[in-house]
């Protein structure tokens, strides 16, 4: 691997700001009312209100009715208090109560059954609209161009699909949807106070103003508070991937305690976060807690003697203290709805910051090529290449040519560019100078499946995924048949081992291929793009992991493949590379000579050293 390809850390942002963003996934199959809009092209961060109304427009109709429902439910409760009044009026005018009471009872069945459904479509919808956020995030995560991806964590990216996506489903439901109704229930009630006493609302109010100033000043904190948690547990995710993705290095460089430390350092940060957090809530519910004492106190002390002045009469007093105690809960809802909305504008925010990294066009899946394809011809002409402005170059000028059809080597010292060419040919990376073109078009002018389904692209690490190890064979050809997978088996040596697990094809392969040795994740990758019938095959270091017998019967596969395909090896074994049509020598990111095994001995010393060491750097 290029030693030029490691960089350092970086936020979200550096990643905008370095490269500009190609375009966003497109729409994803409707659910639930609709679907996502496609990710739009952002200079910056909208306002998290927008953006949530952005992520609730396909669900509107749901998020109105259960917001209606709730609305109903409100206004019911609000005829309560006067069937209350209308119940102490009949008792001191010795009326019958039979009609009262039933009406009495009927609201508060319909406040039971209604109340209930109205709650369950909010959440339902709620839900619906996280499903959205996490189809729409991954379907852009997926698409991250390789200059986004080496800037961030994989972990923390991890957490903003799953942690911060869930808190969407409080603030669309609890806190948008919440502070509308609840704020039109607020406003019934205190019209309902003003015609049942004018001067009991305006003691009232007097109460509720004064403790809302104390929340007014609460709810920064809270806001700040809310972006620290989210911030600290993407960092508690990151810390994690690094660790798990790696835990047997760890554990045999007995790092475990030190690696520990750095996660509970993110986890107490996040603690801490969320303590400052759940101290001005708590300071904040209180003071609503306390304005409902105080209000209930003052309106009983100054109804009270409003009503021996006889100026109301007991029933109107009764039922103004019913809306009190109908008004502070309500208030209560909008204090928890702001505090709800303050974390997840703090989500939305790391939302957006995922959202904005550049991301490759979205389009349909190109079909693979079909048996006997014309091998494809590639050119590189005067090629410069860097991976961030303020890196030194990989290439600095790379030229040559791979005609149709053969085996072309690529050998050189460590951090040459080696492996950076193959990177660019799968355009993982644009050139920052020069053209790369195969079969006389500029990559750039392909279509990116099409381009990429023409090639097979075994990778250095030659990574498996968890699962089995069909679907890690059928991951770039999902319909091959079985015919295709038995003769790709045969050529990477794999049907013995396929022979010898206990569920053949369907044995589960363990995370990473943990349960496969290093030869025998490099056969799967062989195989894997073998199935795919690739016009190009690119090999990065093929063999490295292979023994003898294993070496010898790849090298025999790769030639046979080489007669109808064009095959691109970066290789450090001397026995393959000698098998070569053409050896390419890299160094310094330019091309040093082309030439035969035999030519470049005789031309090119640093060639010749390196092959009379037997062994070309493993590394490129």
């Amino acid at each position: 691997m290029d030693t030029q390809r490691h960089q350092p850390d970086a936020p979200a942002a550096v990643a905008v700001a370095a490269e500009p963003r190609v375009s966003g996934p497109g729409r994803l199959p409707p659910h639930d009312g609709g679907a996502p809009a496609p990710v739009p092209a952002q200079s910056g961060p909208s306002p998290a209100w927008r953006v949530l109304l952005r992520y609730m427009r396909p669900s509107w109709r749901w998020l109105a009715l259960g917001g209606l429902l709730n609305l109903v439910s409100g206004v019911i409760g609000l005829a309560l208090p006067l069937a209350a009044k209308r119940l102490v009026d009949d008792l001191g005018a010795d009326r019958p109560l039979t009609g009262v009471l039933l009406l009495m009872g009927v609201l508060v069945v319909v406040t039971a059954g209604v109340g209930p459904l109205g709650e369950y479509v909010l959440r339902r919808t709620g839900e619906s609209i996280v499903l959205t956020a996490r189809r729409r995030l991954v379907s852009h995560l997926l698409r991250l161009r390789m200059s986004a991806v080496d800037q961030v964590e994989p972990g923390d990216l991890m957490s903003r699909v799953t942690s911060d996506t869930t808190l969407l489903r409080q603030v669309t439901t609890d806190s948008l949807v919440g502070t509308v109704t609840g704020g039109l229930t607020i406003l019934a009630t205190m019209t309902m106070m003003g015609v049942l006493d004018p001067v009991l609302l305006a003691v009232t109010l007097g109460v509720l103003l004064l403790s809302g100033t104390v929340v007014r000043v609460v709810m920064p904190r809270v806001s700040r508070a809310s972006r620290d948690i989210q911030k600290s547990v993407g960092a508690m995710g990151a810390a994690l991937e690094r660790i798990l993705g790696a835990l047997r290095t760890v554990k045999a460089s007995g790092a475990e305690h030190r690696e520990e430390a750095a996660v509970h350092r993110a986890a107490e940060e996040s603690w801490q976060a969320s303590v400052r957090a759940a101290k001005w809530l708590a300071v904040a519910g209180h003071t609503a807690e306390l304005a409902l004492q105080l209000a209930f106190f003052t309106v009983l002390a100054a109804g009270g003697a409003r009503v021996a002045a006889g100026l109301i009469d007991v029933g109107t007093l009764i039922a103004f203290l019913m809306y009190v105690f109908t008004l502070v809960p309500s208030l209560q809802g909008l204090v928890g709805a702001a505090g709800q909305y303050q974390i997840g504008a703090a989500a939305v925010a790391r939302i957006q910051e995922a959202e904005r990294l550049p991301s490759e066009p979205q389009r349909p899946a190109a079909l693979l090529p079909v048996p006997g394809a014309a091998p494809a011809e590639l050119r590189f002409r005067d090629v410069r290449f860097r991976y961030a402005p303020d890196l030194p170059p990989v290439h600095r000028g790379v030229t040559f040519t791979v005609p149709a059809r053969g085996m072309t080597a690529f050998v050189g010292p460590s951090g040459a560019g080696k492996t950076t060419i193959f990177s660019l040919i799968e355009r993982f990376y644009e050139p920052t100078a020069g053209s790369v073109l195969l079969d006389g078009r500029d990559l750039g002018d392909w279509d990116l499946p099409e381009l990429r389904s023409a090639i097979g692209y075994v990778e250095q690490d030659a990574p498996v995924l968890s699962g089995s190890l069909r679907d890690n064979l059928l991951l770039g050809a999902p319909d091959a048949t079985d015919d295709e997978i038995r003769r790709v088996l045969r050529t990477a040596r794999l049907d013995d081992l396929v022979a010898r697990l206990p569920k053949g094809l369907d044995t589960l392969v363990g995370h990473r291929g943990t349960k496969l040795s290093g030869g025998e994740r490099q056969r799967v990758a062989i195989a894997r793009a073998l199935l795919r019938r690739p016009r190009l095959l690119l090999l990065d270091e093929a063999t490295s992991q292979l023994d003898a017998v294993n070496e010898a019967a790849l090298r025999d596969t790769v030639a046979e493949a080489a007669r109808t395909t064009t095959v691109l090896v970066v290789a450090h074994r001397l026995s393959t590379v000698t098998l070569a049509d053409r050896i390419v020598v890299i160094d310094a990111g330019t091309v040093r000579a082309v030439g035969t095994h035999d030519e470049l001995v005789a031309e090119d010393p640093l060639y010749a050293e390196l092959a009379a060491t037997q062994f070309l750097t493993a590394t490129g």
